[in-house]
């Protein structure tokens, strides 16, 4: 029976939803809500998409940590044999807790401090995306201290507009990712002349949640190029780095398929010997989890209906924070006409809502699964109002894994102290 909603392994058997071959209403029973509960198998099926689309070429998928950073899912993909785009040094202390090896790991962001950079040289990751002449500087620097060669790559901006939304455009002239197109050649010039760096590879990432594959190809071609002329000059690279980016389907998205997606970016590339890698994030797990929350009142008003819940904006900030929609449908219902409702939170915002004027067929201390919701949901979410934050669950088949404990409100202030 194949699915309807986003989430691929989630269905509706006999009135009740069930992810894999367990029904929400039996993970609420048990870990209570609001919490996060993924699909490994989903997880598995979306990482198997590019190693399928890549098969038969040198290439690495290295999972964006920043999407989704749970020990849980971690290890699950590092089984599979992923690489790991980090941000942090935080995220790099994730990956090897989870199993990933760090000869697998890339380390991208703008600000990476002195200790960040000792910790990823120490733990022999494969390669820093440096962002800025002054980052190039300080890693020499850094690596020289430690008696060690630090492999880079420059994250080169090709100016290509994403057509995505603003916050998640990374690729333009006004974005503060990566070194200005033109200035990428200078700068390679600056780093073979460094005596603690290693040229290993060049990167490119223009944003997120891409549904067409024409704007990303037309910045290979422009990184192509760049890799050519490079050459002419004696600087060779062992890879290319083209980011991630590949968007899902929230409400009436229609992305490609992600051998659709890739095959202009491998075409660019027909032929040639770089391994290619890619930083896939949001469509490996967005689509592979949701967040379980039940309605604590219905409140009608003259203009609008509210279903109040358990979750809030800062269980799951993508409404408030960028107008995202998410797909909210009933666990199982048990009203028998729908009513048009606002999906809002108990935290004291008007910001604090989940969803806008969605008909649903509920009663108060009904369940519901807000989708879509695998990517940037935990990630981002927050303790404010002393809230703690969500349980998380693995769905492994028949098979309910907890894999983050709820937050107790004691140990939101176990590092905080009294004052005389």
């Amino acid at each position: 029976m194949k699915s309807s909603f986003p989430v691929p392994t989630l269905q509706r058997v006999d009135g009740q939803l069930k992810l894999e071959g367990l029904s929400l209403t039996s993970i609420a029973e048990r870990f209570g809500t609001p919490t996060y509960v993924y699909s490994r198998a989903a997880l598995s099926s979306a990482f198997k998409a590019y190693q399928n689309a890549l098969q038969g070429r040198p290439a690495l998928v290295c999972y964006a940590v920043k999407a989704n950073s749970n020990l849980g899912i971690l290890s699950v993909f590092a089984k599979l044999g992923a690489g790991f785009d980090i941000v942090s040094g935080g995220e790099l202390a994730r990956v090897l807790a989870a199993g990933g090896s760090p000869s697998r790991v890339v380390f991208s962001g703008v600000g990476k401090s002195r200790d960040e950079m000792r910790q990823a040289l120490e733990a022999g990751i494969r390669c820093f995306n440096v962002e800025s002449a002054a980052e190039l500087e300080r890693l020499n620097e850094v690596a020289g201290g430690l008696g060690r060669l630090a492999p880079i790559a420059l994250r080169v901006n090709p100016d290509v507009d994403p057509k995505t939304h603003p916050y998640i455009s990374t690729g333009l002239k006004s974005n503060k990712f990566g070194v200005a197109f033109d200035e990428a050649l200078t700068l390679y010039r600056r780093a073979a002349s460094l005596p603690h760096l290693k040229i290993s590879g060049i990167a490119c990432h223009i944003g997120s949640q891409l549904l067409d594959p024409a704007p990303m190809a037309e910045a290979a071609a422009k990184v192509c190029g760049l890799v050519d002329q490079l050459a002419s000059e004696g600087i060779s690279l062992d890879h290319i780095d083209l980011g991630g980016g590949l968007g899902i389907c929230y409400n009436d998205e229609n992305p490609p398929a992600v051998a659709d997606y890739l095959a202009p970016l491998l075409a660019v590339f027909e032929g040639r010997g770089e391994e290619l890698c890619f930083e896939p994030g949001r469509s490996l797990v967005g689509n592979a989890g949701l967040l379980l929350t039940r309605i604590e009142y219905l409140k009608p008003g003259t203009e609008k209906n509210f279903a109040v819940v358990d979750a809030a904006m800062n269980d799951l900030a993508r409404p408030a924070l960028y107008d995202a929609y998410h797909a909210v449908v009933e666990v199982a219902a048990s009203a028998t006409q729908s009513q048009r409702y606002d999906v809002v939170g108990p935290i004291c915002e008007s910001g604090d809502f989940l969803a806008r004027e969605r008909n649903l067929a509920v009663s108060e201390g009904d369940l519901l699964a807000i989708l879509s919701a695998g990517a940037y949901g935990m990630t981002m979410s927050s303790n404010y109002n002393t809230r703690g934050r969500a349980a998380e669950v693995m769905v492994d088949g028949d098979t309910a894994h907890l894999i983050r404990e709820r937050e107790s409100i004691e140990s939101l202030y176990a590092l905080e102290r009294l004052i005389d």
